[in-house]
């Protein structure tokens, strides 16, 4: 009962809720990234949802568009602002994903949806991540975050699916708002999502 109605009503109700409450910080970051974003202050993404439909992920911009004098956009690492470092380490990036929540593309807590062209990598225990909503938080980001290697996190996704369950999900939340507070596990493995390590993975 709660994965088919009551999770998605929690959702909603906690999502509007959480969305008045940051209203203030969401119209100031997004006045802010307006002005110093050349008029972008949101980043959006297609990703694989519920069943693998895609849908476009909302978060706010933290890197610019600079090219190189051949108009190549330069690494990330290159166009990531002072102000963008500071709203992805205290994941005040993710606030429009409330609005992804409340849409219906994606839930409170869940497998994090990753970038569409990991689709044909996954194991077929691993789709079960895929058969329901992405969450803006999951078992993955309270277990070592951006420290885990590709393989453990789509085991933990595994996990969450396979024991979803309301004081489960409860759980995941009051950890990730410790997480946050913390600024823990905020180190990004480059080669944790390479995709030439996957293709090597499938074969």
């Amino acid at each position: 009962m709660y994965r088919l109605f009551f999770k998605r009503f929690f959702d909603f109700i906690l999502a509007l809720l959480g969305f008045i409450i940051v209203f203030p910080v969401f119209v100031f970051i997004t006045l802010y990234l307006t002005i110093t974003n050349n008029g972008k202050p949101f980043f959006f993404q297609k990703r694989p949802g519920k069943n693998e439909n895609i849908f476009a992920i909302i978060k706010f911009k933290s890197m610019v568009d600079k090219k190189d004098s051949n108009g190549n956009v330069l690494p990330d690492n290159e166009r990531v602002t002072n102000f963008g470092t500071f709203i992805r380490k205290t994941s005040l990036d993710e606030i429009p994903q409330l609005i992804n929540i409340l849409k219906g593309d994606m839930s409170l807590v869940g497998p994090r949806p990753l970038r569409v062209h990991y689709l044909p990598y996954y194991t077929e225990k691993e789709k079960i991540r895929h058969t329901v909503r992405p969450g803006i938080t999951g078992l993955a980001q309270i277990s070592g975050r951006n420290l885990l290697s590709w393989d453990t996190k789509l085991a933990k996704d595994v996990e969450y699916v396979e024991n979803l369950s309301f004081v489960n999900d409860l759980i995941i939340l009051l950890k990730t708002v410790r997480k946050v507070f913390s600024f823990s596990d905020t180190y990004i493995d480059p080669n944790m999502l390479d995709l030439k390590a996957l293709r090597q993975r499938k074969n």
